[in-house]
């Protein structure tokens, strides 16, 4: 059945930004309810009274304040080390039943060269590489025969050490990425294990992405 609340706390979750600014208590409630009331009352069915509209958002600010900053925040601010690396390029090849084995050459060509950044995932349809650029000619030897659908230069990583507790606190991702985000940050891959997670992001760039994470311990 539907309810005045559960109507309001749909509408809210589909707005991203909106639901950081209640959270954040920046927000006017009864200018809010009086900007909303149109809709709510289109998927209510009926009319709404601005009052309950007020009392609902109002309960769900609450329980916001709890759910995205009291819990999110003690996680946010036992961040450890945050690392930044420079002059990346990032490859994304379409998947093939060759691409394994050329990544297997690669990294053996890969070892003999002193502080490499090297990763790589695995999608249903794509392979993406992320390489220092010193060692673009051996991603472009070792990959010259299968498809390149995307190439991206001068790039930078910043990697996040999380504190354990970020695989039970749900948001945290949601959190950092939402500040990158207002930033206007454009994230151009993310690649991440269970408790830390990189970035990459343009070179001109980076340094309001760092800034933004780690003011985020603050």
């Amino acid at each position: 059945m539907k309810t005045v609340s559960s109507i309001v706390e749909n509408y809210i979750k589909t707005k991203p930004f909106l639901l950081n600014a209640l959270s954040l208590g920046i927000i006017n409630l009864t200018s809010l309810s009086r900007n909303i009331m149109v809709e709510l009352e289109s998927e209510f069915g009926k009319e709404v009274k601005q009052g309950a509209v007020v009392m609902a958002l109002k309960r769900l600010t609450e329980e916001l304040d709890f759910r995205l900053n009291h819990k999110i925040n003690k996680v946010i601010k036992n961040i450890g080390e945050i690392t930044v690396r420079s002059a990346l390029t990032d490859y994304t090849f379409a998947a093939s039943d060759t691409v394994l084995n050329k990544q297997a050459d690669l990294i053996t060509d890969i070892d003999t060269f002193s502080d490499i950044f090297y990763t790589s995932s695995r999608g249903v349809n794509e392979t993406n590489i992320v390489v220092s650029n010193t060692v673009n000619h051996l991603v472009d030897k070792h990959f010259a025969n299968e498809k390149l659908i995307q190439k991206l230069e001068n790039l930078a990583s910043i990697t996040v050490k999380l504190p354990k507790e970020n695989i039970v606190v749900p948001g945290i991702y949601y959190f950092i990425f939402q500040r990158l985000a207002w930033e206007g940050i454009i994230i151009n891959e993310v690649i991440s294990t269970s408790n830390e997670f990189t970035i990459l992001v343009s070179e001109n760039e980076v340094d309001v992405a760092f800034k933004v994470i780690k003011d985020l311990k603050n």
